[in-house]
């Protein structure tokens, strides 16, 4: 019996597992209010900025290949030659296929690629073509900036500095906002990592060596659906 009993003994106390808990629903619950509160200020009725917080949260385990690229690496191999019974280890050099499969997460870029193209085509709808064109702009920056410190890392993916995007798409929402700088720093914070980190690299991401790359596959909290929350709470 008292072995059984250690055995279901859990690794932590209770009291720390509690505190794991409550200090988890407490984190969880900041951070969806926090997104709630970024939707709100971009317009979106409460019902619509609920609904897209859960595709975020369960789109972030899904994710749908789009391409697969093939690379072929040179590799060192051995081979035994045996000589007079001998058995000789002979280098020789040989190719190896590496296949990436390139996926985009639907919650960590999806969604938020639905909110900034619902953004611009409420600005077309609306006549602000002065505006479309400041928000077009500042996502041309913003993707030139996010294309310069974006390093791709083997085995990994693209990584970027997380407070980067952000900090430029608010600096870029009062400078082009033209009395709306929260759209414009969404827009540009979202799209600015999505071409500048992930599509301009395009090339480079299937010579990573990972199995998979996801666009986005950190899901809600990768850099894409991050970079426009903070800025707009930021702003």
């Amino acid at each position: 019996m008292n072995k059984v009993r250690r055995f279901l003994f859990p690794p932590l106390n209770w009291p720390f597992l509690i505190l794991i808990a409550v200090a988890f629903v407490l984190v969880f619950v900041f951070f969806s209010g926090a997104v709630l509160m970024a939707f709100d200020r971009l317009g979106l009725p409460p019902g619509v900025a609920v609904t897209l917080f859960v595709f975020a949260l369960v789109g972030s385990f899904i994710n749908i290949p789009i391409a697969e690229e093939v690379t072929y690496e040179p590799v060192i191999r051995v081979r035994e030659v045996g000589f007079f019974g001998i058995l000789y280890p002979m280098p020789y050099f040989d190719w190896e296929e590496r296949k990436t499969v390139i996926a985009v997460n639907v919650g960590g870029a999806l969604v938020p690629l639905s909110i900034v193209l619902y953004e611009l085509f409420r600005l077309v709808h609306l006549g602000e073509y002065g505006l479309l064109l400041n928000t077009l702009l500042a996502v041309f920056i913003a993707s030139l900036l996010s294309n310069a410190v974006a390093r791709p890392i083997r085995g990994l993916g693209i990584a970027m500095p997380t407070l980067f995007p952000p900090l430029i798409a608010v600096l870029l929402g009062w400078l082009l906002g033209d009395g709306n700088p929260t759209l414009v720093a969404y827009v540009s914070g979202t799209l600015g990592v999505l071409i500048g980190a992930d599509l301009m690299n395009w090339e480079k991401i299937k010579r990573l060596g990972a199995p998979m790359v996801s666009i986005g596959g950190a899901g809600t909290f990768d850099g894409i659906f991050l970079a426009g929350v903070i800025a707009v709470l930021l702003v």
